[in-house]
C-alpha cells in the first residue's frame, strides 16, 4: 500500500537576473509502507529540495504530494506543518541540533510538535542509539557520530510513517558513514517507518537493494 504518491511534481527557482531554472520535474513516484528507498545523484541535482518538497517545508509549481491519504499541496503553511510533525521524522546533514540544549533535551523538543512528549521513550531511543551515557552532554560535548545518533533518534521520536535523510553521511568518515546507514535502516525497521534517503556516496548506497538514480525520477 503506497504511503507516499508524488505525480507531476514541478519546483522551479527564479535567479537574481530573473531566469528561472526547473529544478523538479517528478511524473509519478511513490514509497510503499515500510519500504526503505536510496536515491543517488550529484550536488545540486535538486535532491534537498525534492525532500523539503514531500516534508512541506517548501511548497511546489505545480503537482500532487499525496501523503497517508492526506494531499499536501492543498495544505497551508501551518497544515503542512503538522502533517509533517505527525507523519514524518527527517535527518538533515548539518543535524539542526539545538545548541543550548542536551542530547535528550533535543529529542523531547522534537517530540512536543508532534503526538506529545514521551520521556522514557525518549530516553528509549538514545539508548538504542548507544547514548544512554551521554544523555545530558550538548552537542559540542559530542562527537559529529554522537551528534548525528541524536539527529537519528529526535527523527524517530514522533513515531514518523516515513523518515527522510538527507546526505546523513555527509560529515562523516567511510567507516561510521556505513555504520549510521546501518543504524538507521535498523531503527526504521524497529519503528516500522519507511525510509527514503539521498546521497551521492555509491559505497553506502551499495546497502540497499532497491537504490535509484535520481535523474531516473527526475525527467527535468
Amino acid at each position: 500500500m503506497a504511503l507516499l504518491t508524488i505525480t507531476n511534481l514541478e519546483k522551479a527557482y527564479v535567479s537574481p537576473e530573473g531566469l528561472e531554472t526547473r529544478i523538479i520535474n517528478v511524473p509519478y513516484f511513490e514509497i510503499d509502507e515500510g519500504t526503505q528507498i536510496a536515491l543517488r545523484g550529484s550536488s545540486g541535482a535538486g535532491k534537498t529540495t525534492f525532500l523539503n518538497l514531500i516534508a512541506g517545508i517548501l511548497q511546489a509549481d505545480s503537482g500532487s504530494i499525496s501523503l497517508a491519504g492526506e494531499e499536501m499541496t492543498v495544505l497551508s503553511e501551518s497544515e503542512r506543518d503538522r502533517l509533517r510533525a505527525h507523519h514524518i521524522g527527517y535527518i538533515f546533514q548539518t543535524f539542526n541540533l539545538l545548541a543550548g540544549y542536551t542530547a535528550l533535551e533535543n529529542v523531547i523538543l522534537g517530540m512536543m510538535f508532534g503526538n506529545g512528549v514521551d520521556i522514557n521513550f525518549a530516553r528509549q531511543l538514545l539508548e538504542r542509539v548507544g547514548l544512554g551515557d551521554r544523555m545530558q552532554y550538548r552537542p559540542s560535548q559530542l562527537s559529529v557520530g554522537q551528534q548525528q545518533r541524536v539527529a537519528v533518534a529526535r527523527a524517530i521520536a514522533n513515531r514518523p510513517r516515513l523518515v527522510l535523510a538527507d546526505e546523513p553521511t555527509g560529515n562523516l568518515d567511510y567507516h561510521y558513514a556505513n555504520e549510521a546507514i546501518s543504524l538507521i535502516r535498523e531503527i526504521c525497521h524497529e519503528n516500522s517507518a519507511s525510509l527514503l534517503i539521498v546521497s551521492h556516496d555509491s559505497e553506502v548506497l551499495g546497502q540497499f537493494a532497491e537504490a535509484k538514480d535520481f535523474a531516473q525520477i527526475n525527467c527535468v
